[in-house]
């Protein structure tokens, strides 16, 4: 790989050919700290690289506003913000490479076509809301939006540039003295308390620009940016020639006090109201037809007269489009979120004609929704598993609830003990452990202690004191406490009783069971400098260890089928660069490299395919059936910031997303098939820091959401959701 170099002390003098390990094709434009380049993954990826110009890689201070920029990029990926695909803020020359985004910027199209029409003002308003909210969410302030960091491309505006952006929980702050921002886009209170920012400024800068597309100017305009600072600070804005029907809501996002300000989700929401212009495409979801049930108590089956008919619903369009690269192309897919009354009829829940076919073809099966707590938003998501015919859940309050998978009815609850959990991880107390079925029991925690329960009564069969240990993980029959310094306790999963004690592993151990009935627990334990990680296969019935291999890098277990075990490999800028597989048969060491390393990635295995979803949306499959490199069959850009795991099922990936949607792809395309309506809840603004994995059950797959909510729908026509 050719270095980076520098030709002359001069701007003009640097040409780069690579950044990293990717070859700069042309040059798409260039400003004050840096140039902008056009480069092609592996896989066929398009970026857009920016290289930092060398006299600013040599200031210290820059360098730090670069990484901050860096990490706020990576946090803040969503539909209307240009993922990060790969960064190095400490080469010779600092880059970062995020999604090539065709289309102008805001301030090109004004130039060259002059004001937008109302519609369009609304649409470009609506997608600018919606990228403040994730920005927001992630605890970031953009704090330089402007018509030239806002990108035109033809599935909605793209925030982009986050250079002085700052992270509210980062220590770097704006030097005293020193203006950093665009005046004519800036809050007032980015001139007379910098220090003190935040996000309000984002929503003054977006009132500013949607003037500015209205208008063709600023709202506060003059060619002395003393005379617009001024202007900002005392003066009102000139909104003369923005449309009559959107003045109040710019003049509010315009406010002088930031707590006057809307938020981003009352921006949506007021932009989703019809314009006299002709229809935008604004950024909404279907409405829900579902049923619904609260799950404060067991909920009588409903009865059969066909009151939850689906309703009529008005064909939109979802204005976040999927950006799928396979075979090295890229295309374009629109979610339609259109939907007509199905011909097929219905029958009621629980009278096992829902799967019935007849000369249209299989019924539709009934979506429904059950909330718990009466709907009372909490820090923590239902988490659900399934077995045995139903789907058990727990929730805040409830340690597990059996629930009818063909309605959603509430069976049976078992109440959360009070008290100090166990250890947890990052973002644990955003979700409930998931109930598991070991040894015929359902295993479900609260408290500190697990609880084996019968899964047709809910009634306590046993129970243990849990809260030192870090991980509680299920193989077979057996269940396997592990203290966070080595030493783990294996207990028969039926009747709670004590198998074996053994030291396996050190701090930092990370333990995961093998599938099915095999009763083999796999620990991997990384070296002091991360360079390397021991993998031991343990089992489950004696605790001794059956095989030992070595792999390179810091790796993590996420599956254990038929014997192999398949393991994440992290490296040292903490991006996921590898899938390693590690045989039952032979027990070889097999590194798959990931075409483009993903930012904490999450991952799911099936029929030798790996599926990886990363915190900017990538959705990726991976081959690792094939001698040498592994073979990425897809990638899908779904731009949903921070979804779960990937679910494996019936030839579908599904993704939960953090404002509750569920999003389907095709297994083996990666196309994307459709998407569900978003479930937030009461606090649009509220940040989920981890999302539970949906779970399928016969033709229905289910997920949970930040309303309370556990809901299910019809796995076998994502694009009727």
């Amino acid at each position: 790989m050719a270095p980076m170099r520098s030709f002359g002390p001069g701007k003009e003098a640097e040409h780069p050919e690579y950044a990293g390990q990717y070859r700069l094709e042309s040059c798409l434009g260039a400003g004050g700290m840096g140039v902008v380049h056009l480069a092609t993954s592996a896989s066929g990826l398009r970026l857009a690289i920016k290289v930092v110009h060398a006299e600013y890689a040599a200031d210290p201070e820059f360098r730090a506003r670069f990484r901050q920029e860096v990490s706020a990029a990576r946090r803040v990926s969503g539909a209307f913000t240009a993922p990060v695909v790969d960064a190095d803020p400490d080469a010779e020359l600092p880059w970062m490479a995020t999604l090539f985004i065709p289309g102008p910027t805001l301030a090109e199209q004004v130039k060259r076509n002059g004001a937008m029409r109302a519609a369009e003002i609304r649409r470009l308003g609506a997608g600018l809301a919606e990228a403040l909210r994730d920005i927001h969410r992630v605890g970031v302030v953009h704090r330089d939006l402007k018509p030239s960091n806002v990108l035109l491309a033809p599935d909605g505006p793209k925030v982009i540039d986050f250079g002085i952006s700052r992270p509210t929980d980062s220590d770097l702050r704006t030097e005293t003295g020193k203006l950093i921002g665009s005046p004519p886009f800036m809050a007032p209170e980015q001139f007379q308390r910098p220090r003190e920012v935040g996000p309000a400024a984002d929503v003054f800068a977006m009132g500013a620009v949607l003037a500015h597309a209205a208008t063709g100017r600023g709202p506060f305009d003059s060619n002395s940016p003393y005379i617009v600072a001024y202007q900002v600070v005392h003066n009102e804005p000139d909104l003369a020639g923005v449309p009559d029907d959107l003045v109040p809501l710019i003049l509010r996002c315009l406010a002088k006090d930031p707590d006057e300000r809307p938020l981003p989700a009352e921006v949506m929401d007021a932009l989703r109201q019809p314009s006299t212009d002709s229809a935008p495409r604004i950024p909404a979801q279907r409405g829900s037809s579902d049923r619904t049930h609260v799950a404060e108590r067991p909920v009588p089956a409903p009865d059969s007269g066909g009151q939850s008919r689906r309703r009529l619903r008005r064909v939109a369009t979802v204005g976040a489009a999927l950006v799928v690269a396979a075979g090295g192309g890229l295309w374009a897919w629109e979610l339609a979120s259109s939907a007509v009354p199905s011909a097929a009829p219905r029958t009621a829940p629980g009278t096992g004609g829902e799967t019935g076919t007849g000369t249209d073809g299989p019924r539709p099966l009934r979506p429904w929704t059950t909330t718990f707590g009466g709907g009372r938003v909490s820090d923590a998501l239902p988490a659900c598993t399934s077995g045995k015919g139903a789907l058990y859940c727990s929730a805040p309050g409830i340690s597990a609830a059996r629930l009818a998978p063909s309605d959603g009815r509430v069976v049976w609850t078992h109440k959360a003990r009070a008290g100090a959990g166990r250890p947890a991880g990052d973002g644990a107390a955003d979700a409930n452990p998931a109930p598991e079925l070991s040894g015929g029991l359902l295993h479900t925690e609260s408290g500190g202690r697990l609880s084996a329960l019968d899964p047709a009564t809910g009634k306590r069969r046993w129970d243990v004191d849990v809260s030192k240990y870090g991980a509680v993980v299920h193989s077979g029959d057996t269940t396997l406490l592990a203290e966070e310094q080595g030493t783990v306790r294996a207990l028969d999963s039926a009747t709670g009783d004590e198998l074996w004690s053994e030291r396996v592993g050190r701090l930092g151990t990370q333990w995961t069971g093998g599938s099915g009935r095999t009763g083999v627990f796999y620990a991997a334990t990384p070296s002091a400098d991360g360079s390397a990680t021991r993998v031991s296969a343990v089992s489950a019935e004696k605790g001794s260890v059956l095989w030992t291999r070595t792999a390179t890098g810091t790796l993590s277990p996420f599956a254990a089928p038929d014997g192999a075990v398949y393991l994440t490999s992290t490296n040292t800028d903490q991006l996921v660069d590898a899938i390693v597989r590690i045989d039952g048969g032979d027990r070889k060491v097999h590194r798959i490299p990931l075409a483009t390393p993903l930012d904490r990635a999450s991952a799911a295995e099936s029929g030798g395919i790996t599926y990886l979803s990363d915190v900017a949306g990538s959705l990726v499959a991976v081959d690792t059936r094939r001698a040498g490199k592994g073979v990425q069959l897809w990638r899908l850009e779904t731009s949903v910031s921070r979804p779960s795991q990937p679910l494996v099922s019936g030839g579908r990936v599904y993704l939960g997303a953090p404002d509750g949607r569920l999003l389907a792809a095709d297994a083996r395309s990666g196309e994307a098939l459709g998407q569900t309506r978003p479930r937030l809840g009461g606090n649009p603004a509220r940040v989920v820091g981890l999302l539970p994995a949906p779970v399928a059950l016969g033709d229905r797959v289910h997920a949970s959401a930040p309303d309370g909510s556990v809901f299910a729908v019809d796995a076998r026509d994502p694009a009727d959701w």
